[in-house]
């Protein structure tokens, strides 16, 4: 790869000489490590081998909606302890996006998915030998610890990697491989319900774990951490593993370091730093959209589709069989919106999708408000739920974690991004721990429209809120919050002043 680089850069910051002169002769040098791979190529495997941890998000978190039937039957768990059982992996997964933010900004983003890995393996397997309930919820609790961090680490993983006009693709692998963790979980727990007991559905995870763990030796660390750490050699390196030319290499860098400078000595080092005022727009949006992709409902479908399903008169097989086709659709739209999120837009995506997903559920309500039971409106019932399942994943789902990986700055990155994950995963568990409840309270044709109006609160928030970062370098929107001109209306303002 080292023999693709071409375009010198006889204008290089004295700072990165150092760099320069000695990437070739050094240990972690791409030409040593995957000497037939491109940039682009190796980009592409760092992240892919990093979005392992999303299948592991996705499989961990899904497979609680096959699993359930048997732990239920085993255990003799109530409608209460199933939520309890289901909501503990939320539980960790908000701690675990929090603890996370911290670790990678000591240890490094690299070093903290190896942990994450090595979590997920050992939850997994305290899963699968749970000789009871109380058992089994303290195991998924430490599971999602795993779940949480991996959420508030990779995306900034990967986001740090690649460049502008990629980030969006790449970061929604991430979604991707959720999408397929969750679609696996959903093929088991239909097709292997006679076959595996809940615990192998459990254990078989640490599987993918231990490749991650693996996998992860031979990649890069993050640029942006390592100039945060003022390794500006390991940095060039680094970023020389993932760009085709040297001078895009220290170009970025010397972005990378203005910015941080800038931000370091205005920085206290401290939670206090997100106290400040320019920060609060990103805060504001990225948090928002963290709360509203879960209070959406989106979870709650793919966690309790069976349970509502045979709850209101659908079959076993027929219910299991609906959770199958969500996966399905949560997975096929994630790659859509993976294909066209840097072409459309983050904002202009979302805003085309949400009044489906609005009315899909509000219709949704109302069949199961129809009169002559479920048996004679059961297509109606899958179309409606098959329809909201379109809107969401191919809109918001697509930008939860990739929002939270764009928008905030270097200097708060890791405490940002943790507290992104933990509202994400805070929502998460508020609404997947109440979900039965409210069912129970007001039917399960008053829950949607409870749901429809939440999403209803999304799109609003959205469209006076969230600019467009598509295109944008990080340093980009880092310096837009810094001029004013973050939301929508002061982004157009400057758009219209630079053309003028």
């Amino acid at each position: 790869m080292t023999a693709l680089k071409k375009e010198p850069d006889n204008h290089q910051d004295p700072r990165l000489t150092a760099a320069a002169n000695n990437e070739k002769t050094s240990a972690s040098s791409p030409s040593e490590i995957i000497p037939f791979l491109s940039a682009e190529a190796f980009l592409l495997t760092a992240t892919m081998i990093s979005a392992i941890a999303g299948f592991l998000y996705g499989y961990d978190t899904g497979i609680i909606s096959g699993a359930l039937l048997q732990i239920s039957h085993d255990f003799s768990l109530s409608p209460h302890a199933q939520e309890l059982v289901t909501s503990a992996i939320l539980v960790g997964a908000v701690i675990g996006a929090l603890t996370c933010g911290k670790l990678s900004g000591v240890l490094g983003r690299r070093y903290t998915v190896m942990i994450v890995a090595g979590i997920f393996a050992a939850g997994v397997i305290a899963s699968g030998i749970s000789p009871s309930a109380t058992w089994l919820g303290v195991a998924r609790l430490v599971l999602g610890f795993a779940v949480g961090g991996a959420s508030q680490i990779v995306p900034v993983y990967i986001a740090e990697l690649a460049p502008a006009e990629k980030r969006g693709r790449l970061v929604t692998f991430f979604n991707i491989s959720i999408g397929i963790g969750i679609l696996t979980a959903a093929l088991v727990g239909t097709f292997m319900q006679d076959i595996w007991s809940w615990r192998v559905m459990f254990s078989v995870a640490a599987i993918p774990a231990l490749i991650l763990l693996l996998g992860m030796i031979r990649l890069p660390e993050s640029p942006r951490w390592l100039v945060s750490k003022k390794r500006l050699k390991e940095a060039h390196i680094a970023l020389d593993m993932v760009r085709e030319t040297e001078s895009e290499v220290r170009r970025e860098i010397r972005a990378i370091q203005r910015v941080h400078d800038k931000v370091e000595r205005k920085s206290r080092g401290g939670w206090k730093d997100l106290k400040q005022p320019w920060l609060r727009p990103a805060l504001l949006v990225g948090l928002g959209i963290a709360a509203f992709t879960q209070l959406s409902g989106i979870e709650m479908m793919i966690y309790y589709t069976p349970t509502l399903l045979t709850n209101a008169g659908f079959s076993r097989d027929a219910a299991l069989h609906s959770a199958l086709g969500i996966a399905a659709i949560y997975l096929v739209l994630t790659v859509i919106g993976k294909l066209v999120i840097d072409h459309v837009g983050r904002r202009t995506l979302t805003l085309w999708m949400m009044p489906g997903a609005i009315i899909s559920l509000i219709l949704l309500g109302a069949v199961f408000r129809m009169p002559g039971g479920v048996s004679h409106h059961s297509y109606l019932i899958v179309t409606c739920l098959f329809g909201f399942m379109i809107f969401n994943s191919g809109g918001i789902q697509v930008i939860g974690w990739l929002i939270g990986s764009e928008v905030y700055p270097l200097g708060i990155r890791e405490k940002a991004s943790s507290l992104h994950a933990a509202m994400l995963w805070g929502s998460n568990l508020l609404l997947t721990a109440t979900a039965l409840s409210t069912v129970n309270l007001l039917g399960i044709g008053g829950a949607m429209w409870f749901y429809a109006l939440l999403n209803l609160l999304g799109f609003l928030f959205i469209f006076f809120m969230m600019p467009e970062t598509k295109g944008r370098s990080l340093e980009e929107i880092e310096t837009s919050l810094k001029e004013g001109n973050f939301y929508p209306r002061g982004e157009q303002q400057y758009k219209q002043v630079s053309r003028q």
